[in-house]
């Protein structure tokens, strides 16, 4: 694995959040001042070739990189917000039910963030009560 690789691979895994190419490339260049954008995008890839690292992919919305330890993921409907979750692994009951070996999974759970709801719920008219 090249050392350009190596520092990414630290990146994601030292994030606590799921970062895109585009911010995987910022911080990429805070620390080797000499970096170009295809380097990132090449070396995400070899990363998810090897199974080092996973791609989530949410319409709408760029690509992004997290760690490979076993989680879920929730995200929100309007934002696009991803959190982790941690859920009882279901590789076994999945392999049950399709009766064939599973390598692993994506699971993702769609729902509405906190954030979402409250502009929803502020941008809903009042009705009964009026100005005077």
């Amino acid at each position: 694995m090249t050392k350009n690789a190596k520092y990414i691979l630290e990146i994601i895994n030292n994030s606590n959040c799921h970062l895109t190419a585009e911010q995987i490339f910022l911080r990429f260049k805070q620390e080797k001042k000499s970096a170009a954008q295809a380097t990132i995008y090449n070396n995400l890839s070899y990363l998810c070739k090897q199974g080092l690292i996973r791609k989530i992919s949410v319409e709408g919305y760029p690509d992004r990189y997290d760690r490979i330890d076993q989680h879920d993921h929730l995200v929100c409907r309007r934002c696009g917000k991803l959190s982790d979750i941690k859920l009882n692994d279901l590789t076994g009951q999945l392999e049950q039910q399709v009766d064939i070996p599973i390598l692993s999974y994506d699971l993702k759970i769609n729902y509405i963030c906190d954030e979402c709801l409250e502009k929803e719920i502020k941008g809903r008219p009042s009705f009964g009560h009026t100005k005077t």
